[in-house]
């Protein structure tokens, strides 16, 4: 088994420098063509002009605000703010609620749904004051002070960068704003630069309790084969030594790779949400069309690298430079730092909510997170596990608002009442 392994990384590897050779062309960044491939629209321009409220918010009858904000390494994020439900009626003393979106995902993650199925709408309609992140590199924040993004220099980045500058960047203009402390849900990516930012003491000033849907901290027990082959066999290492470093999963070269991959032994991406996800239980085709026009969403490819070394590596550490020499320069130190789960104070409020079928963010890494979390105040640590539930479901279920964000409006009601961390 494990020389079948190892024949189907090989093969995939000079499957994709094959392809890279014939696309390529060295540091050239990649923008979208027009078509469709597995079943996305390949225009990851679709209502970037017109602003994330007007695209998905607004037209349900909501009043949504369009912000900019700015972190110290330059980047220009769009962040958006639901003010008032449907039901009408504005309450200053609304608790702030941020939502953070995972990787090769953005802000229309939380507005994709009808309202009544959307965690966005649900949490306005329930007395919040909404807040939506948009991660650097994604349709509705790709500016900079200085760099384009057509400019390697301008994904020269990993999610800890999301830790050191934009997380702190987006909550403190929240704070700035509000004046209160911030309730934060995030998914996938979204709860990995949370825990991380907790982990080192960061932004404990400023949240009041954290959501954490699909939480990744440990990944070296994904089941996704697509994933599994990517991570293990130096693939986004190779797509960096030859200039990509914008990953665009609408892009030509990063589409005609997966093709190829797709056809290998023992990868089926006959449906390829599965594929990468596991088997979701509960979207209908409605929710699922309307999310492959909008999602997946570039990232940096030095990011998706990192993510891959921490499955290889088993520990959630910091980009690793491949060199001595250069880990010393960048961090003072041979290895990259690691971050300490158990370091995350005991008396934050966390709900973590995690699923049975989920192939990115796997039971038996999350048990690896609860066991750092196993000196937590018990009344502050709640655990949900939903046996049918994967990935996409916690954002896109059908069913989501009545088996996950009930739990979570509760909670933060709840953790309102404790006494402030």
């Amino acid at each position: 088994m494990a020389l079948r392994s190892s024949s189907f990384a090989l093969c995939a590897l000079n499957l994709f420098i094959s392809l890279l050779i014939l696309l390529l062309e060295p540091n050239r960044v990649f923008g979208s063509s027009r078509g469709e491939h597995f079943g996305f629209i390949v225009d990851d321009n679709i209502g970037a002009d017109a602003g994330l409220c007007a695209s998905l918010v607004t037209v349900h009858g909501y009043k949504c605000q369009e912000f900019e904000v700015t972190t110290d390494d330059g980047y220009i994020l769009s962040v958006q703010r639901i003010t008032e439900g449907r039901v009408g009626g504005t309450d200053s003393n609304r608790q702030p609620v941020l939502l953070q979106h995972g990787v090769l995902a953005d802000g229309a993650t939380w507005v994709l749904n009808p309202p009544e199925q959307s965690l966005g709408m649900i949490l306005v309609d329930n007395g919040f004051d909404v807040w939506i992140s948009n991660s650097r590199g994604t349709r509705y924040s790709r500016r900079h002070v200085k760099l384009d993004p057509k400019d390697r220099n301008y994904w020269d980045w990993t999610w800890g960068d999301l830790v050191m500058y934009e997380l702190p960047a987006v909550i403190d203009h929240i704070f700035t704003q509000t004046k209160q402390k911030i309730h934060y849900v995030g998914h996938s990516q979204g709860t990995l630069i949370a825990l991380a930012s907790f982990s080192e003491g960061r932004l404990i000033d400023k949240v009041k309790s954290a959501a954490l849907l699909c939480p990744i901290a440990y990944l070296s027990h994904i089941t996704t084969p697509l994933g599994n082959i990517a991570a293990r066999s130096l693939l986004g290492e190779k797509f960096m030594t030859f200039g990509l470093a914008e990953f665009n999963p609408r892009s030509k070269p990063v589409l005609e790779f997966v093709k190829l991959l797709c056809a290998a032994p023992g990868v089926d991406c006959y449906d390829l949400l599965t594929a990468i996800t596991g088997k979701n239980c509960c979207l209908n085709s409605s929710t699922v069309q309307m999310s492959l026009e909008y999602e997946p969403q570039p990232t940096s490819t030095k990011n998706l690298v990192n993510l891959a070394q921490m499955v290889r590596i088993g520990k959630v550490s910091k980009y690793d430079y491949g060199k001595k020499s250069e880990n010393v320069a960048h961090y003072g130190q041979a290895k990259p730092p690691e971050y300490n789960m158990s370091n995350i104070p005991r008396n934050l409020p966390l709900f973590l909510s995690y699923g049975g079928q989920d192939a990115l963010s796997d039971v038996q890494d999350v048990q690896n997170l609860l066991e750092d979390l196993k000196f937590h105040d018990i009344d502050k640590l709640h655990v949900q596990f939903i046996k049918d539930y994967a990935h996409a479901d916690f954002i896109l279920g059908v069913n989501a608002r009545d088996i996950v964000y009930n739990e979570i409006i509760t909670f933060f009601r709840n953790s309102s009442l404790l006494k402030s961390v």
